[in-house]
């Protein structure tokens, strides 16, 4: 999973945000900016994949939200994430 698509579950896990929400969560959390055309289109990407999903607009801002699988994928991104850092930690020391 691409990194920017990690970034977009990690925002949603605490409910759901429009797009702009997220990017600044994003930009809160990790430091990174989204341009547009990037976190629009990894939005799209999990959608497609069934991870999240659009809700109705509020006025002109689209929420969305993780779907089941698309928390139960973030557990796993994150249990990597975890086992890959402990061994770093541990050769690193």
């Amino acid at each position: 999973m691409a990194d920017v698509r990690l970034l977009v579950l990690v925002s949603l896990s605490d409910g759901p945000k429009h797009g702009y929400a997220i990017q600044t969560d994003i930009g809160g959390f990790a430091g990174v900016h989204l341009g547009p055309g990037t976190l629009y289109g990894a939005l799209s990407s999990l959608e497609r994949d069934g991870l999240l999903e659009a809700l109705p607009s509020d006025q002109r801002r689209r929420p969305y939200r993780l779907t089941a699988n698309g928390r139960q994928r973030l557990r796993e991104q994150l249990d990597d994430l975890d086992r890959i850092s402990r061994r770093a930690m541990r050769e690193a020391t």
